[in-house]
């Protein structure tokens, strides 16, 4: 709960098959990013802010031809990133995971060099 609210937490295209890739490795680091995402995710449902909002000038133009209007970061284990958007109506808040990248995806996404 949230404000009041109940919060889902749903993962969507990438983030989805990223999540189902690592599960299905055995290796030390998927299991230690398994738990970095199941820990966020938990935070999320406490407070769907939890992560670094993004500001909308630097919104990738690939999120933004989603119609996404607000972008956050969260920080996993091993230098990952999660970005996530969150919508709502009165009743609950959906925080929908968009990607879960390693470090140099996440700095090719938004153009760093």
């Amino acid at each position: 709960m949230f404000l009041g609210k109940e919060v889902r937490v749903l993962l969507k295209n990438q983030a989805k098959q990223s999540f189902v890739e690592l599960k299905k490795r055995k290796d030390k680091e998927s299991k230690s990013l398994i738990n970095s995402i199941q820990r966020t995710i938990a935070l999320l449902k406490e407070n769907p802010q939890y992560g670094n909002p993004i500001k909308k000038q630097l919104i990738p133009e690939k999120f933004k031809q989603q119609g996404i209007k607000n972008l956050y970061r969260a920080e996993l284990s091993n230098f990952w990133r999660m970005l996530y958007t969150i919508e709502g109506n009165r009743v609950e808040i959906f925080c929908f995971i968009l990607s879960v990248v390693d470090h140099p995806t996440y700095s090719k996404i938004f153009g760093y060099k």
